[in-house]
């Protein structure tokens, strides 16, 4: 149900996981069995297309089934839950069905929520319960990039396009948009758009906001399209308002997006720190030496021992420049110099300068470890799904001064519901992105088992913890994992009141019928 069915793991590898699982917690695990689509009983649809839309309308169980939510689904796949499917999914082809599918909807009060790759976390493309019928808006029809501005470096692209076949296209051309989120092989460019996602570069060139040069948005009240700009001080960014917008004001339909010749020089070092400190030391240094690396990821001792091979009492810092036109060989120079004079360790064997093309595989050392872990952990439900596995993620941005407080009261808070409500557990942290005045830290946490207990209660002990502390501690509640309707109780909490006020104003304004995606940023 990944996207990607090649490459969920087969039910022998789900065993095997859960094999070793029952050795390490001393309990005994089953695999369930998967459903396939044609076995779930899903409500019946409250609601049929019009005849005028049909051809574009899907309401078959695997359509209803695989919109029911974003990547939250791991276990409902599992179990086969899924109480509250949309009742029509629409895959419009072309802005005229898109216009004609969201009149029927805004006209007749049904729910909309726009979908793009559904690789959410945190219930973005969840259908709200207890709004009546539901039409899922999916605009994987409309991939296409339809323009490349060469001079400028820019392309017109359609909001459906998913990352692997945007750069099969942009490739020809020699261009790249260069924005890899985790998600990249099953997310869209319009879903980045709409969630400020987080991709490739951990430094400067960090969210889709520094890649939106104009935007296309169809809203129930007509369309909101901005001009093609390298910038503008005239007034408010209109792109703005439609950059991590989630669905709530429109469905974007196309963007022009700034691009980049590809990458043909590399540089990558791998640097070992004996602490934790001395490794967010040295990285807070080369951030703010604004070198701007285009890799800056520092993991602690603990995911370093499991990612990287290293022994547990190290962190481990991988560092990597690229650029199109100019050898980065000095660059890495002075980053490794900087690493070193902040107590870090580097062989030669460990820096690896590329002046030609090459694809990345070859990285050396613990980079090249960890490039592999982090491509290996990408979507689908996981060898341990539906094992009763108390794991998850969380990440937030802070500034420097608070951060080493920041990182142990958020530690202590996790590991402490940890225990509570699971008798034990691990937590390990990276830096995902670094800016010259603070991190964005991105923890990882895993939870012994607790027999007879109920681990869906157990995650929302977890992160109910880790969002206190975050917010406590003056760190935002997701730094490029969206607000969705996981996060709406935090999110609540941190933005201004007077700006949420006039975010409805606008929603009222652009969608007076509070028809798309109620729930989520604010309420209707």
């Amino acid at each position: 149900m990944s996207g990607l069915e090649s490459a969920e793991p087969t039910r022998a590898q789900r065993a095997e996981v859960a094999a070793h699982l029952s050795a390490r917690f001393g309990v005994e695990l089953r695999v369930p069995d998967i459903p396939t689509a044609d076995q779930l009983e899903l409500r019946r649809p409250r609601l049929d297309p019009p005849g005028s839309l049909a051809a574009f309308c899907r309401q078959d169980n695997w359509e209803r089934a695989y919109h029911s939510y974003g990547y939250d689904r791991t276990d409902h796949a599992v179990f086969g839950h899924y109480p509250n499917p949309p009742d029509v999914v629409a895959h419009p082809r072309n802005e005229s069905e898109l216009e004609a599918v969201l009149d029927w909807c805004a006209g007749s009060g049904h729910c909309v929520v726009p979908y793009g790759g559904g690789t959410s976390v945190v219930g973005g493309v969840t259908p709200p319960e207890d709004r009546g019928p539901v039409v899922t808006v999916a605009l994987d029809e409309m991939d296409r990039v339809l323009e490349i501005d060469d001079v400028s470096r820019a392309a017109r692209v359609q909001a459906g396009v998913f990352g692997p076949h945007l750069e099969d296209q942009l490739r020809p051309a020699g261009f790249t948009l260069r924005h890899f989120p985790q998600s990249f092989a099953e997310s869209t460019l319009g879903g980045w758009i709409a969630t400020r996602s987080g991709g490739h570069y951990a430094t400067n060139h960090t969210h889709i906001d520094d890649f939106v040069e104009s935007v296309r948005m169809l809203t129930p009240s007509g369309w909101w399209e901005t001009r093609r700009l390298p910038g503008s001080g005239a007034g408010p960014d209109p792109n703005r308002w439609v950059i991590g917008s989630e669905g709530i004001l429109g469905i974007i339909s196309e963007a022009w997006m700034r691009i980049q010749a590809r990458p043909r020089f590399r540089a990558t070092a791998s640097v070992t720190f004996p602490s934790w400190a001395s490794g967010w030391e040295a990285t807070r240094q080369i951030a703010q030496a604004k070198l701007w690396p285009a890799n800056l990821r520092l993991l602690d001792p603990e995911l370093a021992a499991d990612a990287a091979g290293l022994d547990g009492s190290r962190s481990l810092l991988v560092i990597g420049f690229e650029s199109s036109e100019l050898s980065q060989r000095t660059d890495i120079g002075r980053a490794v110099d900087l690493a070193r004079a902040a107590g870090g360790t580097v062989d030669d064997a460990d820096i690896a300068v590329d002046d030609g093309e090459r694809d990345g595989s070859g990285r050396p050392g613990g980079a090249g470890a960890w490039r592999r872990s982090f491509i290996a952990g990408g979507g689908g439900i996981g060898a341990a799904a539906g094992l009763g596995l108390v794991a998850g993620t969380f990440e937030t941005a802070v500034t420097w001064d608070r951060w080493p407080a920041f990182d142990a009261a958020v530690r202590a808070a996790t590991l402490a519901a940890l225990d509570e409500v699971c008798g034990g557990g691990s937590l390990n942290c990276r830096f995902t992105h670094v800016y010259p005045d603070g991190p964005a830290p991105y923890y990882t946490y895993l939870g012994a088992y607790r027999v007879g207990s109920d681990p869906a209660e157990q995650q929302r002990a977890v992160k109910q913890a880790a969002s206190e502390a975050i917010l406590a501690g003056g760190g935002t509640i997701t730094h490029h994992h969206a607000v969705g309707r996981l996060h709406r109780p935090w999110y609540d909490r941190e933005r201004p009141e007077p700006f949420a006020a006039a975010l409805r104003a606008a929603k009222r304004e652009l969608d007076p019928g509070g028809v798309l995606n109620p729930g989520v940023l604010i309420d209707p």
